[in-house]
């Protein structure tokens, strides 16, 4: 933790934000510009509390013209052999792979994640999945050409949709961004991204970045401003042909609304509260680090991340006693000192969000660790201590409702078929986690929690190659891998005659009469 009357370190060599978005935080075409909704937002360091850039927000006309430069950009993008796509995005690739400690920095700032986390998780996971799709963009393959009716040759062509409107969180501002617009241009669309208007900075510079890459202007463009402003009237746009957002269910379902509206192909990433059931012969050690490690990641601001314990009643108490133990070792401190384990959460809103999830928990359940903001030079940040939860009952709102920070609710059970139950007791569906030394257990674990991804003595780990979207009222659809080409082209089936007979025998069905 960080020593009472330990200085914050001097901060001069962050992210000049300011100078480099003078121009605004508006990317259309190619250019950045200035929003012209009226009104301005300033982007705080949530570990201090300061201003790092103020700017204008978008408004509707700023959605209109990142459209229009989709739009215009589309024939010519979609029109692209596979080939060019490809070596589009390996340029970009080398791009982000050559800034990667600019991005580090900018999303540490604007988010309060530890540089080591940005280093080694959030920078080099987005340039891996933009070498994925680098390659992917070459197997766009629809089914093999075939004579299914005898007279015919059908194959199936797969499109692209056109302009694509997607929506990011705040919570992984990088990551989420690529995730939206690495398949969709892959694949041959034109994006116009929505950032959350509190973390804009690493989308812009990912803009920049293709714009450096070589990819023509218009392909990808980026409008910042509010939800019900800029991000309902992107959904809503007519020139928009699918909509891809990631964030709350409560918000999920305001998107659909809009969506389903003007018949939009809808891909939604939504909320979760991920079980990790911990089975009497699991390895305790293991299965205690992980969790900590599971629920802190991004100080808890994870849709995946681990947040209700379920441990069989003989692991029970040594769980909590170790898990709380370990907790209390976790490092709060400011994101560019070295050392730091935890950073603060993204706003002094959130915070106190998260704060009164655990206060409102006290009257219920025991708070074993944490429970409280930390004093000292942190005082002045959104930090939250990492905090343990036992004893709560399974309806109660800790453990059905996404706290969405560094908190993490333990239950006993008693038998297996009672662990998958109260894994399955949730709304959500995106992850989970089971720890087991039994293959058996494990694999019957796999088949029966309900959720997008269910990892096996471990929890977090994502990979570019595999599928990440959830089940139940976490959305659907997939973001990453091969298959989140299924949400971002159209099949299209082709049929070609055989026969060169005019008159068809299947015609009289329809009129005259067969000899």
């Amino acid at each position: 933790m960080q020593k009472p009357g330990t200085a914050i370190p001097d901060r001069s060599d962050r992210f000049p934000a300011q100078d480099r978005f003078a121009q605004g935080a508006q990317h259309i075409a190619g250019r950045l510009r200035h929003g012209t909704s009226g009104r301005t937002h300033t982007v705080v360091d949530p570990a201090t509390g300061e201003e790092v850039l103020t700017y204008e927000l978008a408004g509707a006309a700023d959605v209109d013209a990142a459209v229009a430069a989709a739009r215009a950009a589309f024939p010519g993008w979609a029109g692209a052999t596979p080939g060019e796509r490809s070596d589009a995005l390996h340029r970009l690739a080398a791009v982000l792979a050559d800034r990667a400690e600019e991005f580090a920095r900018a999303e540490s700032l604007q988010c309060g994640k530890p540089l080591k986390l940005t280093r080694e998780f959030d920078v080099p996971g987005t340039i891996d999945n933009t070498a994925f799709f680098a390659g992917a963009a070459r197997h766009l393959q629809g089914q093999s050409a075939g004579e299914y009716s005898g007279d015919h040759t059908s194959y199936v062509r797969r499109e692209p949709i056109g302009v694509v409107g997607s929506i990011a969180p705040w919570n992984y501002p990088l990551q989420m961004a690529a995730w939206k617009i690495l398949p969709a241009i892959a694949a041959g669309n034109t994006v116009v991204l929505k950032p959350a208007e509190l973390t804009p900075l690493t989308s812009l510079l990912f803009a920049e970045a293709v714009t450096h890459a070589g990819i023509p202007d218009g392909v990808v463009n980026v409008v910042t401003g509010a939800g019900r402003e800029a991000g309902e009237h992107l959904v809503g746009h007519p020139d928009v042909a699918m909509t891809s957002f990631t964030g709350s269910t409560a918000v999920g379902k305001r998107v659909a609304e809009i969506a389903t509206a003007t018949v939009k192909r809808l891909h939604l990433e939504l909320g979760g509260k991920a079980p990790f059931v911990v089975f009497d012969d699991a390895d305790l050690e293991a299965a205690v680090h992980g969790a900590v490690a599971g629920a802190l990641i991004n100080t808890g601001q994870d849709c995946t991340a681990a947040t209700r314990a379920y441990v069989q009643r003989p692991l029970y108490e040594a769980f909590v006693e170790r898990t709380a133990a370990l907790m209390e070792t976790v490092r709060l401190g400011d994101p560019f000192t070295p050392g730091t384990d935890l950073g603060p959460l993204v706003s002094h809103a959130q915070r106190d969000r998260v704060a009164a999830f655990v206060d409102r928990a006290r009257a219920y359940a025991r708070v074993v660790t944490g429970g409280e903001s930390p004093d000292g030079d942190l005082k002045a940040g959104a930090y939250y201590r990492p905090t343990l939860i036992a004893d709560a009952a399974q309806d109660s709102e800790v453990v059905q409702s996404e706290i969405f920070g560094p908190v993490l609710v333990v239950l006993p059970f008693d038998t297996d078929d009672e662990g998958i139950r109260l894994a399955n007791d949730t709304p959500y569906g995106l992850a989970a986690s089971a720890w087991s030394r039994d293959v058996y257990r494990a694999n019957r674990a796999t088949r029966e929690i309900q959720a997008g991804c269910v990892w096996i003595n471990d929890h977090i780990p994502i990979i570019s190659e595999m599928p990440h979207g959830g089940h139940k009222a976490s959305g659907f659809g997939k973001d990453m891998s091969a298959y989140s080409f299924e949400e971002y082209t159209q099949l299209k089936h082709v049929m070609f005659d055989n026969t060169a007979v005019a008159r068809k025998d299947w015609h009289r069905t329809v009129f005259g009469d067969r000899p």
